[in-house]
């Protein structure tokens, strides 16, 4: 028996509406075609589905049968197909991230609390374990955004301009570098630095500011957690650089002094590069969005 979604509709709609003039008009046919339809139905079953004598026209135990598969296959048809329209007008789709950058949680968890309430059939996720593949993730579409402060030329992949931001040396409110006003790369010559644990090349204080200078830091030790190492700073056990967005609400604290890198400081770029097939999605628009414009707001206190 060839049973089509089309046969399921009609046993469906005869059931609900008592006869084949009522249920053609919301099948959107002509009675005479309804009508063969069914017959055509009950020849391949070999039975028959309705009991014609009854007014109104009602479904014979096979035809029972029938509609209990209908009932079940229709609505999760229906649910598909709901799906399948809202991926096509941007409802519904997938926004997983990965960060070249340890810090961005700060601002970017805030961002996604919005978007989620905006978009809420849209997946989020966050792959913590892509961080040091994230642009090849991406081309393997394992992630569909990734946050980077450094731009590559890759095929198929657009970066997009967020925000500016400054990388800036924490140190103990006592240091001596504070009666400076900043921070050269020689002043940590004799200093213990404290990094987030990434490559070197993805940290700002070593790619814009010890690597070029051909400097080392006297020691140099990895801590995960921000506070953990603003804790340290604090106790007089190393010294810090952080993106200004992280150490804005520290301006407060008595313990701890923020100094630019070089006199007239470094101001370095966050992009978001997502696939050039993903830009037009609504969702995507509206993540760049917010992550241009809620990380300033932050940095102003707003």
């Amino acid at each position: 028996m060839h049973l089509e979604l089309r046969h399921l509709r009609t046993v469906r709609a005869v059931h609900d509406h008592g006869g084949l003039a009522r249920a053609a008009d919301v099948l959107n046919i002509t009675q005479s075609a309804l009508s063969h339809q069914i017959k055509a139905l009950e020849d391949q079953a070999g039975v028959e589905l309705f009991v014609r004598r009854a007014k109104p026209m009602r479904l014979s135990a096979a035809g029972m049968r029938l509609l209990r598969l209908a009932e079940q296959v229709l609505p999760l048809v229906a649910a598909t197909e709901a799906e399948f329209k809202g991926v096509e007008m941007g409802r519904i789709g997938r926004l997983h991230i990965a960060m070249e950058c340890h810090a961005c949680f700060d601002w970017l968890l805030p961002v996604l609390d919005l978007f989620r309430r905006a978009w809420p059939d849209v997946d989020v996720d966050i792959r913590q374990r892509l961080a040091f593949a994230a642009l090849p993730a991406l081309a393997r579409e394992e992630v569909d955004l990734v946050i980077s402060s450094d731009p590559e030329d890759t095929p198929g992949v657009s970066f997009q301009p967020l925000f500016d931001y400054a990388p800036t040396m924490v140190v103990p409110a006592g240091h001596p570098l504070v009666a400076k006003g900043f921070v050269e790369p020689e002043d940590l010559i004799d200093q213990t630095l404290i990094t987030y644990p990434m490559d070197r090349g993805r940290l700002d204080v070593f790619s814009q500011f010890l690597t070029p200078a051909g400097i080392e830091p006297a020691r140099h030790r990895q801590i995960e957690l921000t506070p953990v190492t603003l804790m340290l700073v604090a106790s007089g056990h190393g010294v810090a650089v952080m993106p200004d967005w992280v150490l804005r609400r520290e301006t407060g604290n008595s313990e701890l002094a923020m100094l630019p890198l070089t006199r007239g400081g470094i101001l370095r770029r966050l992009y978001a590069a997502v696939r050039d097939t993903d830009l037009d999605q609504p969702y995507m628009a509206h993540v760049l969005r917010l992550s241009r414009t809620e990380p300033l707001r932050m940095l102003r206190g707003g």
